[in-house]
């Protein structure tokens, strides 16, 4: 879990102010109604100094987000960009996770939101390993969800709302009381859609599977990463529906995202994925990830903006 640091700045609609005076009033449209898309990135400490990852992937996306809930930002682009890393520049700050987010705030209440102000945050924290320190090199046990993701047509899942996330809660709460970490949840057809948080791909026979953005699927920034980074590689990725039970037999699945990064899974239902553990697969892609991040070895993507030039 996230612990705050509440001597932080936040970026609100175009200033900084004190973290404790970063409040609604308690009928803001989002509170009432979950009116809002947000966004979630890493900055790294990197051998070259601190770097936002996929800084302006991840704007762009929270932009095409508002436009499909019909939300209009009263900043450009170009300001959410610069204000994310002026918000890291303004709390001295060389690592932490990056969270803007726009919501419908005061004004009143009922179904249409349209007279409700458009508010625009930005805040950073430090967070950790997202599920849990060894995960990343040992492996997460979870199991399939009796809860499905949002069938098409109703909540999009293409945007990064706030309310398609009560969904995700029901997924991650399911799990936790049952004694895994994470759940990993099916689309309205039955077929292997993704976690609460992180999209997921599987190995099998050296081929990486992946399910398509029909699946109800949000479009991973992570995900497109580990794509392209497993192509260079010399692996085939497919994006394809993955029928549940596929993940029994699987040679190795993991999840992939901006908090849970890559992250192997090591049993699903109680049931082994290959050998109980990471896999070689697995680990060549989070090598390869974690280096370009780290600064360890040349970017070739252009995905970090640096912080302090």
């Amino acid at each position: 879990m996230a612990k705050f640091d509440e001597t932080l700045k936040i970026w609100f609609s175009g200033k900084f102010i004190d973290w404790k005076d970063a409040t609604i009033h308690i009928c803001s449209h989002v509170v009432h109604y979950g009116s809002s898309v947000f966004e979630g990135l890493r900055c790294y400490n990197t051998a070259h100094g601190a770097a936002a990852f996929r800084l302006n992937d991840h704007v762009k996306r929270l932009f095409n987000s508002a436009k499909i809930y019909r939300i209009k930002i009263p900043f450009s682009e170009k300001e959410v960009f610069d204000a994310c890393l002026e918000t890291l520049s303004v709390n001295k700050q060389q690592e932490a996770y990056i969270r803007p987010i726009v919501f419908r705030g005061y004004d009143s209440l009922g179904v249409d939101p349209r007279s409700c102000p458009v508010e625009t945050v930005i805040i950073t924290w430090a967070w950790g390993a997202y599920l849990g320190e060894e995960a990343i090199n040992v492996g997460v046990d979870v199991r399939v969800s009796s809860w499905n993701r949002m069938a098409p047509n109703t909540f999009p899942a293409l945007a990064k709302c706030g309310a398609n996330y009560m969904n995700s809660q029901l997924i991650k709460q399911e799990a936790l009381v049952d004694g895994y970490i994470e759940g990993i949840a099916l689309d309205t057809a039955g077929y292997v859609s993704e976690g609460s948080g992180e999209n997921i791909f599987a190995i099998m026979n050296g081929k990486i599977i992946t399910p398509p953005l029909g699946a109800s699927v949000l479009p991973g920034i992570t995900r497109d990463s580990v794509i392209r980074i497993a192509n260079d590689l010399g692996y085939e990725v497919i994006e394809q529906i993955i029928p549940r039970e596929m993940l029994y037999i699987a040679d190795e699945v993991f999840f992939t995202g901006s908090a849970a990064e890559v992250s192997p899974i090591k049993s699903i239902d109680r049931i082994p994925v290959g050998e109980g553990c990471r896999g070689p697969i697995t680990e060549k892609i989070q090598r390869r990830f974690f280096d370009i991040i780290e600064g360890k070895v040349e970017d070739p993507y252009g995905w970090l903006t640096f912080v302090y030039e």
